[in-house]
């Protein structure tokens, strides 16, 4: 024993000389906080980077996440010790669960997590589904209803991932459509549907990032030449109807064929199913919860926009703050639905509150993903990324002026894939792109700027630390890395198809040419996958 004490007491004395070498140096640099070196440099993406490939590679989200917050905080404080351990607690998990936006997300997730639950053991979920099974009939029905609902609620992407997930939850279970298709199919309506509507929460964005010039007007016009959104709805479609799956893909809907729906990772739905429906459920338990939450939540986005102080519907919209409005509109839906159940007396106000921990316990993954999330955007812009990008971008526009849409779509895309948020993109590219543009090409800036929205929702389509990516899993139910790896060939296709139309729309700079080539395009790739590589499921 005295022997091993003798090494533990050594082995303590050295970590501890260790610590103290490595801290002085933060002592010495606390007055002036140096940037990093590798501020500003290719290091700057290397975080996320290595996130994202352990995720993909060892399947498990957490310790990836936490192993690029790691190396991010790193990088940005030149390895010393401390500065590394305060940069990931105090300017990292502390400070983006103190910003506001944060929070009023958080809120909203645990709201309708709690809606969820009330709407469960309402009975309304199941009482859908029964109806749902008269009406909808086949597997190709159920992915294509879940598909124009994601269509329909256009007005932010978080509110559609969670409210398509819970309203058709009931019925690709019952079609036994793999959880893996029916999160691709909820994520692939919600960015890309949000990017194309005038009235959402992403115009709103895009407006706001083009400064000088009439952001919305700019927004509609860039409408048609947004090929990865356009395109991407087009092959849901395609693919359902053509009932081709590839990749892996195709093995979780083999499976879901044979009754797996889930094919591997952990049920995420195992303890909801333990809460008994009320057998007296109906509907209208899940349609009216659903209207008034949709309600509220535009109200609430035109209500942070100043509307109720004189601001036309437009513009009110156009500069809404989604996350406060979005925690406003759903903690008054919650209001009225417990209301409604107590007067209808299917749920008790005691068994409403009951809900409200089980809410909170379903969300806790998408809460914990999106905090890791966060913290490792928080280190990638201590180093600078974006600055490393924009030096990038401004370079390359000088010469290859007919390619530079295609050059932006694939700098967006690799700018959300490493980031994962797609705001972050728009807010450093489309800025870029104006100054280069403005007054020289108008026609040209509208689809580089469509180009660069286009790049960041497929960016953070593809990227597992978007936050709306996290979303489509929680709506879904579904094992998130298993979302990622199943739905990366299907936004890898819809990409690699959107680059070609946009080198074609650099050189005829009208969308009723390069929009027609683009679908042309996409549904001879399918068919080509198809033949080669495709699986039919009925």
């Amino acid at each position: 024993m005295t022997q091993k004490r003798k090494k533990m007491m050594t082995a303590l004395v050295i970590f501890a000389a260790l610590l103290l070498l490595m801290s002085m140096t933060v002592f010495a640099a606390a007055e002036e906080a140096p940037k990093p070196h590798m501020y500003a440099t290719f290091w700057s993406l290397i975080p996320p980077v290595v996130a994202i490939a352990l995720a993909l590679i060892t399947k498990e989200v957490y310790s990836s996440l936490f192993v690029g917050i790691l190396v991010g905080a790193l990088f940005s404080t030149d390895f010393q010790f401390e500065g590394t351990v305060l940069k990931i607690i105090d300017e990292g998990f502390i400070q983006v669960l103190s910003d506001s936006s944060n929070v009023g997300i958080l809120i909203f997730l645990v709201i309708l997590g709690t809606m969820v639950c009330m709407m469960n053991r309402a009975g309304g979920s199941a009482a859908f589904g029964k109806w749902a099974g008269k009406h909808i009939k086949t597997r190709i029905g159920a992915q294509i209803a879940t598909i124009i609902l994601g269509i329909l609620i256009f007005v932010d992407d978080y509110f559609n991932c969670l409210t398509v997930g819970s309203v058709m939850r009931p019925v690709t279970d019952r079609h036994n459509v793999s959880k893996a298709k029916f999160a691709y199919l909820i994520d692939a309506t919600a960015a890309p549907i949000c990017i194309i509507a005038p009235i959402s929460s992403w115009a709103a964005a895009v407006s706001g990032f083009v400064e000088g010039e009439d952001g919305l007007a700019i927004f509609m016009q860039a409408i048609p030449y947004n090929f990865y959104a356009l395109l991407t709805i087009f092959m849901m479609f395609a693919v359902v109807l053509m009932r081709v799956d590839f990749g892996p893909m195709a093995l979780h809907e083999a499976n879901a064929l044979k009754g797996d729906i889930y094919t591997c990772g952990k049920r995420a739905d195992e303890e909801e199913k333990t809460v008994k429906p009320n057998p007296r459920g109906k509907v209208t338990d899940l349609v009216v919860p659903i209207v008034l939450l949709i309600i509220c939540c535009i109200t609430g986005m035109i209500y942070t926009g100043g509307f109720f102080s004189g601001t036309d519907f437009v513009t009110a919209f156009s500069q809404s703050e989604a996350s406060l409005a979005l925690s406003i509109g759903s903690f008054f839906a919650f209001v009225f639905t417990v209301n409604f159940y107590a007067a209808k007396r299917v749920l008790s106000f005691r068994d409403c509150m009951d809900c409200i921990p089980e809410g909170f316990k379903a969300m806790v993954p998408a809460i914990l993903i999106l905090t890791f999330a966060w913290t490792l955007k928080a280190m990638t812009d201590s180093l600078g990324a974006d600055v490393f990008v924009a030096t990038a971008m401004k370079s390359v526009a000088g010469g290859l002026l007919n390619f530079l849409p295609a050059i932006i779509f694939l700098v967006g895309c690799a700018l959300a894939f490493a980031t994962g948020t797609s705001w972050g993109t728009f807010g450093i590219l489309i800025p870029i792109v104006v100054a280069v543009f403005e007054g020289k090409d108008p026609q040209m800036m509208i689809i580089s700027i469509s180009a660069c929205m286009a790049g960041a929702v497929c960016g953070d389509h593809c990227s597992p630390i978007s936050d709306t990516t996290i979303m489509a899993s929680a709506g879904a139910q579904c094992n998130h890395v298993n979302h990622v790896t199943t739905q990366l060939p299907y936004a890898l296709t819809a990409a690699a198809v959107s680059f070609v139309t946009y080198i074609i729309a650099g050189f005829v700079k009208t969308a009723w040419i390069a929009l027609p080539a683009g679908i042309l395009l996409m549904l001879g790739t399918l068919l080509v996958i198809k033949k080669k590589y495709g699986r039919k499921t009925a």
